[in-house]
């Protein structure tokens, strides 16, 4: 696709193929998918730049590297685009150093209505040992939207591997999580106190 100065050509093409995904997503034409389907797994080598003042790479890079790799992953599952509604937790385990290689490992948990759970694992290596440790863990849910900036449903899910099982298993009891706390607090909040 060939683009003017101003990208406008790319632009009503992606907005083209949102509409698109809207109308077989609203049509229930979507087919469920896989976990591997949309896997995904970024790498990037940590420099300077990404330093905090301890001389490790700052959770902020950390965190932008996850919620990067799992809104692709939640992007490939719903088949358009999404937006992060909650990063529902987050684990350091381990720093990372500069001049690691990070390994960002997202996959797709378990899916609702119109949001998309994703299950992401990050490993730090040291470049020239290949030493490879497990130092971050988080779950973030996504939310596709349509054209118009409107929820719109998604495919659903079908696990294929026990893993994948108990990772949905697991998700749906921190969606469960997740709704009673908000309805606790909506009924705190709705007493006056």
């Amino acid at each position: 696709m060939t683009s003017g100065p101003d990208g406008r050509d790319l632009v009503e093409g992606l907005q083209e193929r949102v509409r698109q995904a809207t109308r077989v997503a609203a049509s229930g034409e979507a087919a469920p998918r896989c976990p591997r389907e949309s896997t995904v797994t970024l790498s990037q080598a940590m420099g300077l730049v990404h330093a905090n003042h301890m001389g490790n790479v700052h959770g902020g890079e950390i965190m932008k590297l996850i919620d990067s790799a799992a809104g692709i992953a939640a992007t490939r599952h719903a088949g358009g685009p999404v937006v992060t509604a909650s990063l529902d937790q987050m684990s350091f385990l381990e720093p990372v150093h500069v001049g690691d290689v990070v390994f960002v490992h997202a996959t797709v948990n378990d899916v609702g209505h119109t949001s998309v759970e994703v299950g992401v694992r990050v490993e730090a290596e040291e470049i020239v040992s290949g030493r490879r440790t497990h130092t971050s863990s988080a779950y973030l849910v996504f939310v596709a939207l349509d054209e118009h900036g409107t929820p719109r449903p998604v495919p659903g899910l079908v696990p294929e591997t026990e893993a994948e099982r108990r990772r949905q298993a697991e998700a749906r009891i921190r969606r469960e999580s997740r709704l009673a706390r908000a309805e606790a607090i909506r009924r705190r909040r709705g007493s006056g106190d």
